[in-house]
């Protein structure tokens, strides 16, 4: 069953919540399937909660600069009261002080008001924010690189399964033609034998070719997210492919900022250098402010009668100034610097890597370009010495062992340029995940 494409984006909008009893059929492009992928494989989406997590901490961090409020209530009952000894009239007198109840509650607030240790804090939260943003991004360029290659493997199994068949149908037709030759007695029962075997000899491949689509489709559907009982076909054929494909090397931006792990360290890197300043940070005083407002109750006898609640309250300021630490500031500060030294040496290696990974992607691709020519030459000469030999055989001229072999020659000069055209499409977008390409 093919949907049609304008009721594509409705029926996957509903996919998940449809029991379906038997296998239907989609074909679809490469770029709907990537599109599906990126809405539905649950790493992208466990990849786009990160960034809501670490959007969440930032908010976290930013509510320490707001006032704290905080209620609390205290009851205290006194078993055995304070006693204190005073010499009156020249005798020692026992006194007993406090009460046999002590009730306390009240509300205590406070607020930084110069504390440049949680301000780097915030700053340092909206650079793990991009960060997360930046990690997001790679795994949809992975996901996007793996439906390329799970699709174009598809294309490639696809392909092979219908040489294959052509093969098979081949050996078939010329196993018929040996059994009406045979009970007309122009060919010997040895001829029958032979072609026959051959066709049973095609069969397994017939079947592998069937089991590599059904590989292809599943390895697909699972990175797509999508119900196992939904059969996904390309909607163009692997050797279509060439039309296209050939202005790639050419027209490649080999520009390596927007490689992911280029941008992650570039965004590490801020990190570390907003960590510096945060340590030199530690060394500057804070200041906060606080109010209390409570009401005590001092009684004696029940705890619940004859209760009089007075309040009080205080507010006031708290300056702290670091002095001394035993050096844990001080070293604390030049490990960090020794991180952000370190990642520009990481930085420095990376892009010498990176650089170097594209030229060989870049040749890689040029020699699997001349590789499908060749080929493709390759098929245009073997189809035709299998016609010259298929008319040979049809007077006589020829044997059938030279038939099959030219039938041989042909179907594995049409498997090695599908190929090479799938080994370029494979390449091309292996340099795409290279150079950050594949997503808007």
């Amino acid at each position: 069953m093919k949907v049609n494409l304008k009721t594509l984006t409705t029926f996957f909008i509903s996919l998940s919540a449809v029991s379906y009893v038997s296998a239907d059929t989609l074909t679809l492009s490469r770029e709907q399937c990537v599109e599906i992928a990126l809405r539905d494989n649950p790493t992208v989406k466990v990849a786009d909660m990160e960034i809501k997590k670490v959007d969440y901490a930032k908010k976290e961090t930013l509510a320490s600069l707001f006032p704290t409020i905080d209620f609390s209530a205290a009851y205290q009952r006194s078993i055995e009261l304070q006693t204190i000894r005073m010499n009156m009239g020249g005798e020692s007198q026992k006194l007993k002080m406090g009460s046999d109840n002590t009730w306390n509650m009240g509300f205590n607030a406070s607020m930084p008001l110069i504390a440049p240790t949680l301000w780097k804090a915030i700053s340092i939260s909206d650079t793990q924010i991009l960060a997360s943003l930046e990690s997001a991004r790679a795994s949809k360029l992975d996901m996007v690189n793996n439906v390329n290659k799970a699709y174009y493997a598809l294309m490639l199994a696809c392909a092979s399964r219908d040489v294959v068949k052509e093969n098979y149908d081949i050996a078939v037709l010329n196993a018929s033609v040996y059994e009406k030759q045979f009970s007309a007695g122009t060919s010997s029962e040895y001829d029958v034998l032979r072609s026959s075997v051959q066709v049973k000899n095609i069969e397994p491949e017939l079947l592998q070719a069937d089991i590599a689509i059904r590989q292809c489709q599943l390895q697909l559907k699972v990175l797509m997210g999508v119900s196992k009982d939904i059969d996904i076909l390309p909607d163009v054929k692997l050797s279509d492919m060439q039309r296209d494909m050939y202005y790639y090397p050419t027209s490649a931006d080999r520009s390596i900022s927007d490689n992911s792990s280029l941008r992650t360290l570039d965004i590490q890197k801020k990190i570390l250098a907003k960590n510096v300043d945060l340590k030199k940070f530690a060394w500057i005083p804070t200041l906060g402010a606080s109010f209390n407002l409570s009401w005590l109750s001092l009684s004696n006898g029940s705890p619940f009668k004859n209760q009089q609640f007075n309040p009080y309250s205080t507010v006031g300021i708290q300056l702290s100034i670091p002095i001394f630490s035993g050096g844990s500031k001080y070293y604390g500060l030049k490990q960090a610097q020794v991180d952000l030294k370190e990642i520009d040496i990481q930085r420095e290696n990376l892009v010498n890597t990176l650089n170097m990974q594209v030229e060989l992607a870049i040749d890689n691709i040029n020699k699997e370009a001349k590789q499908i020519e060749t080929s493709e030459e390759g098929v245009r000469q073997a189809k035709k010495a299998h016609e010259i030999m298929q008319k040979s055989f049809d007077i006589g001229a020829a044997s059938y062992l030279d038939l099959r072999d030219s039938e041989l020659a042909n179907t594995t000069a049409q498997l090695t340029y599908l190929q090479a055209i799938y080994n370029y499409l494979v390449s091309t977008s292996e340099l795409d995940l290279l150079l950050g390409k594949g997503i808007d």
